[in-house]
């Protein structure tokens, strides 16, 4: 089954062609990073427009790379959320378009669901049946959550972010420093060669059943605004001259304050699991790929990342998962709208 797959659920334009759910014929991504960067962050009325502007060329370009012609397409996918709303428009739009011209099915992907499978994406990775039950951790700009998974399809919420994601708070973080947009590969880098023990930055805790959603365990849950706060009085008290050379100290301080909450949550996840499948594009951060590499040696766990040209949001972990029989089909898929607050668990038909 080869699938053509077009994501655009926040900035970046994607399409990619897959074949049988692993085997990737091409991968085309177009960064709108330099479009975003004066304004601190991702403008939705900006992303909208590119993606329009630029998604036909992206198609063309992957349909040219994969050596494949139109009538070789089984299927066509796209992300119909979360994201932005205008964003993912498009690219939902483009695909029934596409999927009505051609005669083709058309598959509407959750793209937290897609993420969760990123890890298996590629001939050499074991299978999900093969690998059983697992966690999976998707953390990105704008989710950070434990799915417990039986298989692909089921899934069930084990904890989320009550407030920022991970990825907004290295966003945020880096803000205040004045580092600039993205703020994520920037602060990795720099922290690199800091102390991530010179200064204690809390690490946030949600203690209260009221915090969370229904069925959530509060100890699986994330919060990082109390860590922005800290870093925003840190600096208050003691600020930082351009080319300070405390700057690697406090970004790797902080930067082991976020991803050390990770590791805990996934630590009390594991329990009773022995697989930990972690996607998203916060995964490239080479401190938490680490400290998580530490956390399935002392556990004894199997750890699952994905590949990095996987992490950061794709067009073909948006065509894999679909051509392994996820996401909506039929006329469920042409009927539905795009879902901007789209949950992880919804809708595997």
């Amino acid at each position: 089954m080869i699938v053509l797959g077009i994501e655009t659920s926040c900035d970046e334009t994607a399409a990619a062609v897959v074949r049988d759910g692993r085997e990737t014929l091409s991968s085309i991504i177009l960064s709108q990073v330099e479009l975003h960067r004066p304004y601190g962050g991702v403008v939705p009325e900006i992303a909208s427009r590119q993606h329009s502007e630029m998604l036909p060329g992206v198609i063309d370009r992957a349909m040219h790379d994969a050596g494949v012609g139109w009538a070789q397409i089984d299927a066509v996918a796209a992300t119909y959320g979360p994201g932005l709303a205008s964003s993912l428009m498009v690219g939902l739009s483009t695909a029934k378009g596409l999927a009505m011209r051609l005669e083709k099915p058309l598959i509407a992907i959750n793209h937290l669901q897609a993420h969760i499978y990123s890890p298996f994406m590629s001939p050499e990775a074991p299978t999900p049946a093969v690998v059983g039950p697992f966690v999976a951790l998707v953390i990105s700009g704008g989710h950070t959550c434990l799915v417990q998974c039986a298989a692909l399809g089921e899934y069930r919420l084990l904890g989320e972010t009550i407030d920022d994601a991970a990825g907004e708070a290295f966003d945020k973080g880096a803000n205040l420093l004045g580092l600039g947009y993205p703020g994520g590969p920037l602060m990795d880098k720099i922290g690199r060669t800091g102390n991530p023990k010179a200064i204690m930055f809390p690490r946030g805790r949600v203690r209260s059943p009221r915090d969370v959603g229904a069925g959530l365990q509060p100890e699986l849950c994330f919060s990082y605004s109390g860590v922005k706060t800290a870093l925003l009085y840190y600096l208050r008290d003691n600020p930082l001259a351009a080319g300070d050379p405390r700057l690697p100290d406090v970004v790797a301080s902080y930067q082991e304050a976020i991803v050390d909450t990770v590791i805990d949550r996934c630590e009390r996840a594991m329990e009773t699991m022995s697989t930990l499948c972690v996607g998203g594009g916060v995964s490239l951060n080479s401190r938490l790929r680490l400290k998580l590499q530490d956390l399935a040696h002392r556990r004894g766990l199997r750890l699952l990342l994905a590949k990095p040209v996987f992490c950061a949001d794709n067009a073909a972990m948006i065509a894999g998962l679909a051509g392994m029989g996820g996401g909506l089909t039929g006329q469920h898929a042409f009927g539905t709208d795009v879902v901007p607050a789209l949950p992880v668990c919804a809708n595997w038909v």
